[in-house]
């Protein structure tokens, strides 16, 4: 998100988080408090921090994006997933204003991207996909770069470093060069730049990539808890389980658009699991209906089941003698499975 030209990032009219004063945003009425100001979710988005609407970008033959829509309201972590060159950081780009979009809009808080772009950053808080950070500053003087530029000054300023600084267990490094740092403190000041000045809006795009254990649950309580203040918060990743334990609400991109959203529970609901048997004795013929759906793989027969009590007592009737008996039940990665290998334009 940020031109880093040789491991410097320069922001100037770039991504600024916003002062919110005491860096919570107001949930009530869709509505983000920031130091007296109000950012008020567009009425026609349905209270929506961010809203996208048939956002269409083209490059050459290829469009990145293609009808691409989504809403994510305060308070709400959405983790947007999807194959590599699904359109992920590409509608990243486009919200906060480093790419134009051949068609289509967004708003941040109720600002449009596209004809007040600086006002529309200012309600934006964002950890790019790569680290972006000025190297040979102290982590302190990137997070006071980083709160200036979201409006903070004096005591605010200070108090908004320490805090996240302690939030992200970057208390001890505070006086450390940057490029000094190990992997996981980087990716720990990253996310501390986007956290920094309390933004309504926070874009994280892979914040945890290569992160160690130890990052990745530090950056994962920092989300949860801005979140319960009140932030939206777009989640990119591919490491499904994150979204798991951020309890996140879920969009699936394929081919430039968004082609399922929803919760966790709903969306994997109707997904099968499978009903997995260890047999000591050769499988005889498989009841009908059941059959198509079984293969084996290492010594246990494993059948796909949308109802696996059903097809265990309908094997049981069979015959079947089984030794042990384990359900796995469908999750996220069976989710995403299932949805990216549909055709594009599936709903």
């Amino acid at each position: 998100m940020a031109s880093r030209g040789d491991g410097v990032a320069n922001r100037r009219d770039g991504v600024a988080q916003a002062n919110d004063g005491a860096g919570v945003a107001s949930r009530g009425g869709g509505l983000a408090s920031r130091g007296g100001r109000l950012a008020q979710a567009n009425d026609g988005d349905g209270g929506a921090m961010l809203a996208a609407h048939g956002l269409v970008k083209q490059y050459g033959g290829r469009r990145a994006l293609d009808g691409f829509d989504l809403t994510v309201r305060a308070g709400e972590i959405t983790g947007l997933i999807g194959h590599n060159g699904a359109g992920k950081t590409t509608f990243v780009e486009v919200v906060t204003g480093l790419v134009r979009p051949d068609a289509g809009r967004v708003t941040v808080g109720g600002v449009d991207v596209r004809r007040n772009p600086r006002a529309a950053r200012r309600l934006i808080g964002v950890a790019p996909q790569e680290v972006a950070l000025y190297v040979s500053a102290t982590v302190r003087d990137n997070l006071r770069l980083f709160a200036a530029l979201a409006g903070l000054r004096g005591r605010a300023l200070r108090r908004a470093v320490g805090q996240v600084a302690e939030e992200l267990q970057l208390t001890g490094v505070l006086g450390q060069r940057v490029g000094l740092l190990s992997g996981g403190q980087r990716r720990r000041t990253q996310a501390a730049t986007a956290l920094v000045g309390g933004a309504p809006l926070l874009l994280l795009d892979e914040p945890t990539a290569g992160a160690d254990p130890e990052t990745r649950a530090a950056l994962l309580a920092a989300v949860r808890a801005r979140a319960a203040r009140g932030a939206a918060v777009l989640y990119t990743t591919h490491y499904l389980p994150e979204l798991a334990d951020l309890g996140a609400t879920l969009a699936v991109a394929r081919a430039g658009r968004v082609i399922a959203r929803g919760d966790q529970e709903t969306l994997v609901g109707g997904l099968p699991g499978e009903l997995r048997l260890r047999l000591s004795r050769a499988v005889g013929e498989l009841p009908d209906g059941i059959a198509r759906r079984a293969r084996t793989t290492d010594g246990e027969l494993r059948i796909s089941s949308t109802d696996p009590p059903a097809d265990l007592a309908a094997l049981l009737a069979a015959g079947l003698a089984p030794d042990s008996v384990d359900v796995r039940r469908p999750d996220l990665d069976d989710l995403y499975r299932a949805l990216a290998s549909e055709a594009p334009h599936a709903a």
